[in-house]
């Protein structure tokens, strides 16, 4: 394919012929015989755009769930009325994500039974690590016995129980391409050989389009009520033994600080992540850098969920939510992600997060944290096994692009998954706006 004047981001306008690998950039080249041309127009061309922590799976499935969460459902009456409505998929089963508890409190099966008794129901908490079943549910599953219905997701005995639905991979990859993302690294943690296979399977026969890589096995989630720092250094020792980098998620300073000294006991590999880094605390940002970790972050949570962090978390600790823009400055390599579907989907709405740090109400959360609009969209351009080294539109690079109808200053001032005119994977185009 040859792409007819593109405008770099270094402001350069020039034809860029792409296959497999960027085969050729430069002024005035001409078409071969048969080969596809793509006019630009002028349009700003990058390299494709990663989305470096993912759920897969999950998130096909989320396109066919009932979201259940701020701020679409905000209330308890809201809630039962979306339930009672709700028609059950081809599985029998209702299907809810997103969940939080201020919109009803802490859900158990007793309380989903006054809502939907006769119907078997599992609703996602939107933190993802938790789910809560009704008493028709748990019987499904083998659990009528259950105290309360609140299963831990990363438990495979109940949910291997289910009768797994469908999941449409193949929209899920048509709406990641249209945001300009070439590829994706999924970062559930309990996939095993066959789930990677699969997913790969699906892209190599096209069904899946943006490239997939994994975390798994190096991603271990914490828990507050089970920080282990002997078991977890061990881990850690034994991934890099092997010769694998870990990706440790960590959501609360309580695991960060016991995933710093873990990472201190056993010995840092150059490729080591910390997923998400939602609360970094000043004395930390220093650690990070020390030990040269990855922090693979995700600001969208400021622009989606950053009121209730005002409302929820004490305001001398705001300052540590999402860190972006000091742990740069500290020279700690960062990327960014959208933890899709428990976070927005949409690369770009992260980015202007990033650069902006607005609530949904208008405030705004950590204004020290705003970085550039350049750095933002920079940190969606790395390489899978090496998120904050970004690539380039260069020769011998992947043929992965991402098309724009804007140059780049425009495209930099609006971050906007509107503009995205086509997608390019391998030299081929996957995604083109009508």
């Amino acid at each position: 394919m040859l792409i007819h004047r593109a405008t770099l981001l270094d402001g350069r306008t020039v034809d860029i012929r792409v296959g497999a690998q960027i085969e050729e950039v430069g002024d005035d080249l001409v078409a071969g015989p048969g080969e596809g041309v793509l006019y630009a127009g002028g349009g700003t061309v990058l390299p494709g755009l990663h989305d470096h922590h993912v759920h897969l799976r999950s998130a096909a499935s989320a396109l066919n769930s009932f979201f259940v969460g701020p701020p679409g459902v905000t209330t308890k009456d809201q809630l039962a009325q979306l339930l009672s409505n709700a028609t059950p998929g081809p599985d029998g089963w209702i299907r809810a994500v997103g969940y939080y508890e201020s919109v009803a409190g802490e859900l158990d099966r007793t309380a989903l039974d006054a809502l939907v008794r006769d119907v078997p129901v599992r609703i996602q908490h939107r933190s993802g690590v938790l789910w809560m079943l009704n008493s028709e549910a748990l019987g499904r599953v083998g659990l009528a016995e259950h105290p309360d219905g609140r299963l831990r997701s990363a438990d495979r005995g109940w949910s291997d129980a289910l009768q797994q639905r469908e999941t449409d991979l193949a929209e899920l990859g048509r709406r990641i391409a249209a945001t300009g993302v070439t590829g994706v690294t999924d970062a559930t943690p309990d996939l095993d050989a066959d789930d990677m296979v699969s997913l790969l399977v699906a892209h190599r026969r096209g069904e899946f389009r943006p490239r997939p890589s994994f975390l798994a096995p190096g991603k271990k989630i914490l828990h507050d009520d089970r920080l282990d720092l002997d078991s977890l250094s061990a881990w850690i020792a034994d991934q890099h033994g092997d010769g694998r980098p870990v990706a440790v998620h960590c959501v609360t300073a309580a695991q960060l600080v016991v995933t710093i000294a873990a990472l201190r006991a056993a010995g840092s590999h150059p490729r080591d992540r910390i997923e998400h880094a939602a609360v970094v605390p000043d004395e930390n940002v220093s650690d990070l850098a020390e030990l040269g970790v990855t922090v693979v972050t995700q600001p969208n949570f400021v622009a989606e969920r950053g009121d209730q962090y005002l409302d929820d978390v004490p305001a001398a600790e705001h300052r540590d939510l999402w860190r972006v823009a000091s742990l740069l400055d500290a020279a700690v390599p960062v990327a960014l992600s959208t933890d899709m579907p428990f976070g927005h989907g949409d690369p770009w709405t992260a980015m202007r997060a990033a650069v902006y740090r607005t609530t949904p109400s208008g405030s705004i959360l950590g204004e020290s944290e705003c970085v550039s609009a350049t750095k933002a969209l920079t940190m969606f351009l790395g390489c899978p096994d090496q998120p904050a080294r970004p690539r380039t539109v260069e020769i011998g690079q992947p043929g992965d692009l991402c098309v724009l109808t804007e140059a780049p200053a425009t495209a930099l001032a609006e971050l906007d998954a509107g503009m995205v005119a086509a997608t390019v994977i391998g030299g081929e185009l996957v995604y083109f706006a009508m």
